[in-house]
């Protein structure tokens, strides 16, 4: 039996998936063809500072003075008022056009975080060209989670130090910090410490991820709030009021805490069949609200995996359109992991739950 593997670490047998850019002249072409060519490039993948560092020791001594920011309690505590309001009392009378564009919206914005500044900047577990970039660039900015420089930094920071201090959102800190409060108070010293040591050459050159954090300010103002609300006034005679607080602050409410729990619900509750010695867990309840990333002990396990999960498109949203990105040739080179790579790491360090589904 080979040896075990450090969390995050990177098999022999790792393996990356190339998308066809054209399908046959004939279309008769199935998107089995996306994932048919592969090339073993073991040790050799492009970033890793996503892997675990088993060498980090948390300092020793009493914690640093709670620091709390005020005018994020007060606009985050606005913001879900006005959701809850927009819930409760707007979305019966809401037109039937209205809901579907909220929902529209969340998707879009949605996959502006796990297929853009997740899977792509973050992790580099596929490539894409300029007009998927720029497609995921926009969608990303409705977001509204910070630019994608400094969300992906602060992933590869969650990664590289889970739990630990050094982790922007550590889940040992209980389940409210890891979700929002995280958000509400000044990082703690090694967070930023660490996220400076950072490789972060890669999002440095990409031109539209700079471009991006250069007019960050403005574009979240225009694709977050004023895009939203204009559509469904102009299209099909929504008030403006209704169309505001439902496809911006609703939406945006709902995209957030979406996003938030995988942080939270997914460090704490579920499974772990992957690697049983790490928090992050298997949450199916995260999988369909955050269009397929609760699979997150696997994740954890295999951060460099394009689909987060091993079981390709089955409730996994992200998947899906990275799968069709590649169909269109708009995206290439989706990495994954071999069946027996993961049955192998189940064995070894998972917790067993694999055998009973």
């Amino acid at each position: 039996m080979p040896a075990q593997l450090a969390h995050g670490e990177i098999p022999s047998d790792f393996s990356t998936t190339t998308a066809f850019a054209r399908v046959a002249q004939n279309g008769a072409a199935s998107m089995e063809k996306v994932h048919s060519a592969h090339e073993d490039i073991g040790p050799r993948r492009e970033m890793t500072d996503d892997v675990f560092d088993e060498t980090y020791r948390e300092k020793e001594g009493p914690k640093p003075q709670k620091r709390y920011v005020w005018r994020n309690i007060i606009l985050m505590s606005l913001l879900h008022f006005s959701a809850v309001y927009a819930a409760v009392w707007l979305t019966p009378t809401a037109k039937f056009a209205t809901l579907v564009w909220v929902f529209v919206l969340f998707v879009l914005s949605g996959l502006g975080i796990t297929a853009g500044a997740h899977r792509l900047w973050s992790h580099r577990s596929y490539k894409a060209s300029l007009p998927l970039r720029i497609f995921l660039a926009i969608i990303n900015t409705m977001a509204f989670q910070n630019d994608i420089y400094e969300w992906a930094r602060d992933h590869r920071v969650h990664h590289k130090y889970s739990e630990t201090d050094a982790d922007p959102h550590n889940a040992k800190r209980g389940f409210f910090f890891s979700h929002i409060g995280w958000l509400l108070v000044r990082k703690h010293p090694d967070v930023k410490e660490k996220g400076k040591k950072l490789d972060l050459s890669d999002l440095k050159a990409d031109k539209v991820v700079m471009f991006q954090r250069r007019h960050y300010k403005t574009s979240v103002v225009i694709m977050c709030f004023i895009f939203p609300t204009v559509v469904p006034c102009y299209f099909w005679g929504e008030t403006y009021h209704t169309s505001f607080f439902m496809a911006a602050i609703l939406r945006y409410a709902l995209i957030l805490n979406a996003t938030w729990l995988v942080n939270s619900a997914a460090h704490m509750y579920g499974n772990r069949p992957y690697d049983k010695n790490i928090n992050p867990r298997e949450n199916h309840f995260v999988v369909l609200g955050a269009l397929g990333e609760g699979f997150h002990n696997y994740h954890h396990t295999f951060p460099y995996d394009y689909s987060t999960s091993e079981f390709g498109l089955n409730w996994n949203i992200t998947t899906a359109f990275i799968d069709l990105m590649c169909y269109l040739g708009l995206a290439t080179d989706c990495k994954r992991v071999s069946k027996e790579t993961i049955m192998a790491r189940k064995i070894r360090t998972g917790d067993g739950s694999h055998k009973t589904g």
